[in-house]
């Protein structure tokens, strides 16, 4: 380790071979749940040991091999969710269990006993439409809903469970040295099941508690589509597992990942969602250590029987998904999400885990980044480029280059000798600075927040009981213990501005390299038996130190402005419930067109599984894109929810003007589009922050009851008015875009097409055509104009684009409020608008008398789309009683009439009456 004080880190340390990376058939407690479960030794609920408590019902579960008994508890929470705990009865020491991620507001639901025959015990939610059934031998629990079972619990028999035990040396010390020879069959199997010591390449994990893993299987009745458990470079629909090939949750510094490969890379949230024709459910296995899951699904099939020569008879089997975690320690916590209705699932998961924290406005803009700007000098010309190109962004962002030495908190004296200047210069337009702050600190006593941890025990601890030290960007590093209080406590308060100088106001963080990402050690992270506070094992918390880190730099931010403004942080690593505290990107991903087509998944997927504030590196991160690529990246990127162009060393410059005048257009074009949707956007972020909608939405989600749709993923709904499919293909001429809904009506964004849905039209796309169709039915506010950042579009006017379903309507809202405080929450400073099209008018009216917020916004064009008849006349009505005739223009070939120059105040209730 000395030697890393002096050599040089760069990438390579980081783009290492994905051989060091393990497979199933490396992870010891999957070769022991493997090889056991293939033994089928089964368990049985003891039903007379059953107690009922005030807030859960607990049995006993005992194996029938082991006879070691387990505690069940089952606990009734509001809205429909059932949660299902398992741990030891008498464990040796506690076994760990995940805090800090539930929300504090969990309401439990007394759940009534009904009477089961002797072998079962029945429990009710008070509605007594949902019934938890416990079959006691073999244990098995079916949930049922209004008569049908709809999911059951090791129905296959997976329960696995192992016990604490004492160490075989300390075994050996308690009993007669002469008589504790070494069983040599015994070393084989410690040798080959990774029980005390797990060998890896060159590395040995010495195990201090011993095999702790667990496991469940699930059964999904009439199920046959799966999403969920990011993160993984993988379709949005889940495929089924071989043998040595379950999607692994284990975050890892995977630079250049692997696309359709099951490997856990940066972030994991537990958490599952089957969807079929009338019911969706969720299962949310609560569990921060190393985490395998198995999915099978079997489709409907009929099959012929026949009887003694007579006529043949079919007999319909329904499909079946069964799903199998296992994780290598902590205990059985899973809650189980009785839906009925995606939205309902939406709701119950983030009942558990909160919503989308409310982001600052700014952070919905466009964000320029690179490793590395070099210093003020190349900050300022990019800066400048944006204007000069008539470009908007909002946010110039500095990676680890910017510090001195790798030492975060701090500035290079040479690259950026007056970062106040910088931000101030950044400020006179409005815009923000983001810089990166990393999990692990260098050592050096000099540097002032190495000295303070050292001193107050705030790094994690190897075995040993020393600070433990690792290699990352700075050489030599120890890693700060997130998951202790007292610490998060401490690095919350070094945002604050006396302590971190040269920070100003416009600062934000964001949080990279926290897996944590430990170069040369095992996977390319932290030993599993490093200690943390508590004395917890690094095995049982990994999946959730990114969380951690996350949730005190957002506490920083909050604090450093005395609780009023709110913060952005963008993370790497998360976990579930990161929602809370940011954003979250997909990773180091390539210039490849295969990474632009596979983002849209995996960004789906983190849609669905709470975390809305998504988006993944625009151009790819690693390599040169060519012009075409860039190009339809920004137009893919601009329609999904955190928009930022990044690349690495080394790579060629790519500011949007640096491929030629055609192309810089086609940038400019796409990220003026985002900039006038903004509107739409943030009413849609207010949405997922207080109801959980999800704003990239896969198209299962809005046509819930549309078969098709189930297992689309090219395509996607921004909220429930916009359909977008990014061209991801190289030299398209044409792209297939479904529009679903036998009932919809859709409209082409550019051209006002229209289309009925429940068909798939070909596209003509040209390298300036983003397809891209708003929902009949709809209202879409947008900015008529754009300005150089989010800052000089506060006063700029609004348009409405109403576009009229099959029955001549449409809905839509608009929410506002400062954009960057609290005050929407604390003081209820916002207005919620609501557009209602209905028989010719078009009414503007509250839509939560809560709000007060002072606009000087007018509406000042409408464009009604699917307008069949030209109008006689059109005049609005404000409330205080005044008419006014408007000019309007109409098309009959695109049946769009178009009412400009006018000035609506948009917090005021008024008509707009079309004769």
């Amino acid at each position: 380790m000395e030697a890393a004080k002096k050599e040089k880190i760069s990438v390579d340390d980081e783009a290492v071979d994905k051989n060091i990376f393990k497979n199933c058939s490396n992870i010891a407690f999957y070769r022991r749940q493997k090889k056991q479960l293939s033994k089928k030794s089964t368990c049985r609920a003891v039903l007379d040991s059953v107690t009922t408590g005030k807030d859960s019902t607990s049995f006993q579960i005992i194996n029938k091999a082991t006879k070691i008994p387990l505690l069940a508890e089952v606990y009734g929470l509001e809205g429909n969710i059932f949660r299902l705990k398992i741990n030891e009865e008498s464990p040796l020491k506690p076994r760990y269990e995940v805090r800090d991620v539930l929300t504090s507001k969990l309401s439990t639901v007394r759940l009534i006993s009904c009477s089961g025959d002797k072998g079962s015990l029945v429990l009710a939610d008070g509605k007594g439409d949902l019934k938890f059934h416990v079959t006691a031998d073999p244990f098995k629990v079916d949930l049922v809903s209004e008569e049908d079972i709809v999911m059951s619990v090791n129905s296959l028999g997976q329960l696995y469970f192992e016990h604490l035990q004492i160490s075989p040396k300390q075994r050996a010390t308690k009993e007669n040295e002469d008589d504790a020879s070494v069983d040599t069959s015994q070393q084989e199997n410690q040798n080959d099941m990774g029980l005390w010591e797990e060998k890896f390449g060159k590395f040995v994990d010495i195990k201090a508690n011993g095999p702790a893993s667990i496991g469940l299987d699930f059964s999904l009745h009439g199920f046959e589509h799966l999403y969920g458990i990011p993160q993984h470079a993988e379709s949005h629909q889940l495929k089924n597992t071989g043998d040595g090939d379950a999607y692994r949750l284990y975050n890892l510094d995977v630079y250049g990942y692997k696309i359709h490969d099951k490997m856990g890379i940066y972030g994991s949230v537990p958490y599952l969602l089957a969807h079929k024709l009338g019911r969706t459910l969720g299962i949310f296995w609560l569990n921060a250590s190393e985490t395998l899951v198995e999915v099978n699904t079997e489709p409907t099939v009929e099959y012929t029987l026949t009887q003694m020569g007579s006529v043949a008879a079919k007999q319909k089997v329904r499909s079946r998904a069964d799903v199998h975690w296992m994780s290598e320690s902590g205990i059985i916590d899973v809650f189980l999400l009785m839906g009925p209705t995606p939205s309902d699932v939406f709701r119950q998961y983030s009942h558990l885990t909160g919503t989308q924290a409310m982001p600052p406005l700014f952070s919905l803009g466009y964000h320029q980044c690179r490793w590395n700007y070099e210093d003020e000098q190349d900050v300022k010309a990019v800066d400048a480029g944006f204007d000069e190109h008539d470009i908007p962004y909002d946010v110039m962002w500095l990676d680890i280059e910017h510090t001195e030495g790798k030492r975060y908190f701090t500035w290079d004296k040479k690259r950026f000798p007056n970062p106040k200047r910088m931000q101030e210069l950044l400020r006179s337009k409005t815009r923000k600075l983001v810089v990166i702050s990393d999990p692990h600190v260098k050592v050096d006593p000099d540097y002032s927040v190495y000295a303070k941890a050292k001193e107050q025990g705030f790094f994690v601890r190897n075995r040993e009981g020393r600070d433990l030290e690792g290699v990352c960007w700075p050489g030599l590093c120890s890693y700060l213990d997130f998951t202790n209080p007292k610490v998060r406590e401490w690095y919350s308060g070094l945002f604050a501005f006396p302590v971190y100088q040269g920070s100003t106001d416009i600062l934000f963080i964001w949080n990279d390299m926290n897996e944590p990402s430990v170069f040369r050690g095992p996977e390319l992270t932290m030993q599993k038996n490093a200690i943390h506070h508590g004395n917890w094992e690094h095995r049982e918390l990994h999946n959730i130190y990114g969380f951690y880190q996350q949730m005190a730099t957002a506490e920083g931010l909050i604090r450093r402005s005395k609780g009023k403004e709110r913060p952005f942080v963008l993370t790497r690593s998360f976990f579930a419930g990161s929602q809370k505290y940011g954003a979250v990107w997909t990773g180091d991903n390539r210039s490849d067109w295969s990474y632009l087509k596979i983002s849209i998944p995996m960004l789906l997927t983190l849609s669905v599984t709470g975390i809305s504030f998504c988006g993944a590196d625009v151009g790819g991160f690693i390599g040169n894109p060519e012009a075409e690529l860039l190009v339809r990246w920004y137009q893919a990127g601009a329609y999904q929810p955190f928009f930022r162009g990044h690349a690495t060393m080394k790579t060629k410059r790519r500011e949007p003007w640096l491929f030629g005048e055609e192309h810089t257009r086609l940038i400019r074009d796409a990220i003026r589009e985002r900039y006038a949707l903004l509107p739409y956007w943030y009413s849609l972020f207010y949405r997922a922050h207080k109801t959980a909608e999800p704003i990239m939405r896969p198209l299962w989600v809005e046509f819930p009851n549309e078969l098709e749709t189930f297992g689309i993923e090219d395509e996607y709904m921004l909220g429930s008015a916009l359909l977008v499919h990014p061209v991801t293909e190289p030299k398209a001429a044409v792209v297939d875009v479904f529009l679903p809904g036998s009932d919809e009506v859709w409209y082409d964004s550019k051209t006002f097409a229209h289309w009925e849905g429940a068909c798939t039209v070909k596209i003509p796309v040209a390298l300036d055509t983003i397809p891209v169709f708003q929902r009949g039915g709809s209202v879409v506010a947008v900015k008529t104009t754009v300005g150089k950042s989010t800052g000089w579009m506060t006063e700029s006017p609004y348009g409405l684009r109403v576009a009229l379903s099959s029955q001549g309507s449409a809905v839509g809202e608009l929410y506002l409020d400062d954009g960057h405080s609290f005050q929407y929450c604390h003081q209820n400073q916002f207005l919620n608008r609501k557009f209602l099209f209905c028989s010719g008018v078009l009414i503007n009216s509250c839509a939560d008398e809560r709000g007060r917020y002072p606009s000087k916004c007018v509406v000042e064009q409408i464009l009604v789309l699917g307008l069949r008849k030209q109008p006689s006349s059109v005049t609005t009505h404000s409330s205080d009683g005044k008419d006014q005739l408007v000019a309007f223009t109409y098309s009959a070939t695109t049946s769009t009439l178009s009412l400009e120059k006018l000035s609506l105040d948009i917090g005021a209730d008024w008509e707009v009456r079309i004769k």
